[in-house]
């Protein structure tokens, strides 16, 4: 049954970080007893990115190193002309990602469970950055699925993601849900198929499809996986 995270008594005596991050390595395990061959999942997990200018400084090992040294120095400090132009341009502060490729001919992306964060919720700029990377795998005909087991943001990411889609039907009052999209042609037209499951706390997750682009589609057993998750926590 869905626990919840982000409000006491869980809160405070465990971190939902650390669960998101152990629930996708079991999502992407599971995933990978039912991929055929050449295809594989991989877990992501990475909270509170920064991107920051660092100088580098390695000044007393090139002086060592000589005259090499001070050549290559020359061009390792090379700096361009300033900017002709600075937009702001904010990024997914948070990244929990559950990535299945296809890698006969190389790794390529085919499918993406996205576990939400609080971060990917709490501003316009956050949320706006997280549905432009899903319209941006869909776009290229990447399966996609989102979850969001967040109670203390209100937000609600698939009807965000719904509207940038140009659709009017969005589900603004459901605050916890798994929703899946396909990208396909039907009838010589271009559409996207939508799964939206509201999740309810104390209840079972419901099993979610997982369409591969130019593959399967998997059942992401969401109850199991979270339960397992659960037990290797301690949280039962």
């Amino acid at each position: 049954m869905l626990r919840e995270h982000f409000h006491p008594p869980l809160q405070g005596r465990r971190h939902w970080e650390s669960f998101h991050s152990a629930w996708a390595t079991m999502l992407a395990a599971a995933l990978n007893q039912q991929l055929p061959q050449d295809w594989f999942a991989e877990p992501t997990a990475s909270f509170g990115i920064e991107i920051d200018v660092a100088t580098w400084d390695d000044s007393e090992r090139m002086a060592a190193a000589g005259a090499e040294a001070t050549d290559v120095a020359a061009v390792v400090n090379w700096s361009p002309a300033p900017p002709t132009l600075t937009l702001e341009f904010p990024i997914a502060t948070d990244i929990v990602q559950i990535a299945v490729y296809e890698s006969s001919a190389g790794p390529v992306l085919a499918g993406a469970i996205e576990l939400i964060s609080p971060a990917n919720k709490d501003r316009r700029e956050h949320r706006d950055a997280f549905t432009s990377k899903c319209e941006s795998m869909l776009r290229e005909g990447v399966g996609v699925m989102i979850v969001d087991i967040v109670t203390n943001r209100y937000a609600n990411l698939h009807s965000e993601l719904l509207k940038r889609l140009g659709s009017d039907v969005t589900h603004p009052s459901v605050r916890l849900y798994a929703a899946s999209y396909r990208p396909t042609e039907r009838d010589e037209q271009e559409v996207l198929d939508v799964w939206h499951q509201p999740l309810v706390l104390e209840q079972s997750l419901p099993p979610m499809p997982l369409f591969l682009k130019g593959g399967p589609c998997l059942q992401v057993d969401l109850a199991a996986t979270y339960q397992q998750t659960c037990q290797q926590l301690r949280l039962n």
